[in-house]
Formats: structure tokens, sequence, C-alpha cells
């Protein structure tokens, strides 16, 4: 009897979910949590109520940026404001995506734009059929050019069909992406910008962009296309350093972006070459498709919109960890 009784739980507990299209989401509080015991399977959790959980997507790379599987909870260790914290949860699943692709087809990539959408082409390997696109282009406007879709093949002619021309509002249509994430059907949520960082005519400004991206459940991955000195397919961390020969607009935008992946969670790349764009590309792929979801409960209760800072440690060597730097309380 009891254990129909926690069937009948559960099922009641899925259709609520399925009903209100709650999103797993890094800084979303659910009034549910996992059982004890951790998952690495895929598999459903034993679910309770009223009891309050924080949900962290966590990506692992080795020295290369190669995604790294197979980690169970005894190989994290997570502080919430300093504090270590039991981890309630593990998951690892192939899940379905919702990603948006902000594209730069402004004026100042007219020599990269080729390049980036041989990302594209790439990256849209990577994807299963389960995921949902949705394109979005840089110019003197931001633009929304396809809705979500699962027909790649649609999109990427829309890529193609794209030519570089106006001004640089990348701040604006990376928030606008931000924004549109919301209408995305699908729990895992990520934003693929692709651009050289000029910005010269978007009416947000950083700190409002930076503000939120952290209040978003979306993990931003940045691809810089630089004509410089300087390219790399393992993740860029810590933020870079400008370099003096770049332009300022540039500059200020690379380190955006860098930041913006940082507290997100994602992963940042800058490249030149043919094979370091097809890399980055397919790293960003995996990193979205093999994320730990880690659950706790946060020591804290009637905080409401304070921020909370999150710290993920892997208690393995050699391996870089990527995860949101926090949360605000709701």
């Amino acid at each position: 009897m009891e254990f129909q009784k926690k069937s009948r739980i559960l099922a009641d507990v899925a259709v609520l979910l399925l009903m209100s299209r709650l999103i797993v989401a890094p800084n979303l509080h659910l009034a549910l949590a996992a059982g004890p015991q951790a998952s690495s399977s895929g598999k459903p959790f034993a679910l309770q109520t009223s009891v309050e959980m924080v949900l962290v997507p966590v990506t692992v790379t080795d020295h290369y940026g190669k995604t790294i599987e197979g980690l169970k909870a005894q190989n994290f260790s997570i502080f919430d404001d300093g504090v270590l914290q039991r981890i309630a949860s593990l998951v690892t699943e192939d899940a379905p995506s919702s990603v948006g692709l902000v594209l730069d087809t402004s004026g100042s990539m007219r020599d990269s734009l080729g390049a980036a959408k041989e990302v594209i082409h790439a990256f849209l390997t990577t994807v299963n059929s389960g995921d949902e696109l949705q394109l979005l282009t840089v110019s003197t406007q931001p633009e929304a050019a396809s809705g979500f879709t699962t027909d790649t093949t649609a999109l990427e002619k829309d890529v193609q069909f794209t030519r570089p021309y106006g001004f640089t509002a990348l701040i604006d249509t990376v928030y606008l992406g931000l924004n549109n994430m919301r209408r995305g059907s699908q729990p895992r949520r990520a934003l693929v910008v692709l651009s050289d960082g000029m910005d010269n005519h978007s009416r947000y400004s950083k700190t409002e962009l930076m503000k939120a991206a952290i209040e978003a459940d979306v993990q931003v991955y940045s691809v810089i296309f630089d004509n410089g000195a300087s390219s790399s397919t393992v993740p860029n961390r810590p933020a870079m350093i400008a370099k003096p020969w770049d332009h300022p607009q540039e500059s200020q935008g690379r380190d955006l972006l860098e930041g913006l992946a940082e507290k997100t969670g994602g992963l940042h790349f800058r490249v030149r070459s043919g094979s370091e764009r097809k890399e980055a590309a397919i790293k960003i792929g995996q990193a979205i498709r093999a994320q730990y979801l880690i659950g706790y409960q946060p020591p804290h209760s009637n905080q409401t919109g304070k921020w909370h800072r999150i710290r993920v440690k892997p208690n393995v060597p050699n391996v870089s960890v990527y995860a949101r730097s926090g949360y605000y309380a709701r």
C-alpha cells in the first residue's frame, strides 16, 4: 500500500510539472527534491514535497576542453556562500535542448561571416532530433530571423542567406536572445553567440545585459572570431586580459562575452583557423549534451532577492568545471 501511495504521489507531481511547464534551471527553486540517493542514469528521482532545491547544471572538461562524462556525486563538492552543501541528487542525461544562435551579421563581420557560418554548420551536426533552435542576427537592429524550430535544414538555409551589413547592436541582440529563450519548450536552454566582439549601436548597457544573463535560466556560449594574434579551442578561463592591439570596442565586447560565459556556466572560445572553428563548435555541442545537474537543499530561508554565490569543486584531478556563479533566492 505504501508503494502504491508513493506511486500515486509521483504521478500527481509529474502531471503538475507538465501542466505548469516548470523549468529545470540553475537558479530556480522548486518545491520538490530528489531523494537522498544520487542518480547518474537519467532515471526519475524519488520526489518529496515541501523541500526546496537548488539545481545547478555543470560541465566538466579535461585540459584539452573535451567533455568528461561518467562522474558521480562523490566526484563533486558544492558550496553555497562558502558553506559546503550535501548533494541530494545528480543526473546526467542527453535531454533535448532549446538553443538560440546569435549570429553577428553586421559590417564588422564582413571578413568573418563565412567562418561563423562554418561554426553553425559544425554545431548543427551535434544536435539531436528533439532539439529546437532559433536564429537571431546582429546588425543595426536585433532581429529574430526565425522562431524555434526542429528543422535544422531550413535554419541553415536562413544562415546561408545572411549578408554582412549595418552597425553592431551585439548587446541588444544577446539581450533579445535571453528574453526569447523563455519561449523555448525544452528544460535545457543555451545561447550560442558568434561575433567578433564589436558593439557600436546598442541601447542596453553591459551592466543591464549581465544582470539579465545572471537572472536567466540560460547558459551562454561564445565563439569569437579573432583576427588578431590569439586563438584557442580550449575554453578561455579565467577572463581574458585585453590585448594592446585590440580595438577598444572589440576588446570590451570580448571581455563581456567571456564574462557572460563565466557567470552562466557556458564555454568561451577564440578561433581563427577552420580546424579551430570546427573543434570549438563540436565542443560546445558536446558540453550542452553532456551536462551534470546537481541538486542540493539551500541552507537559507526567507531571503527573497538575496544573491547567493555558488562554487562547484571537482574531486578529480586535472579537470575544469563550468557552472553558474550564483543565483537570487526566490
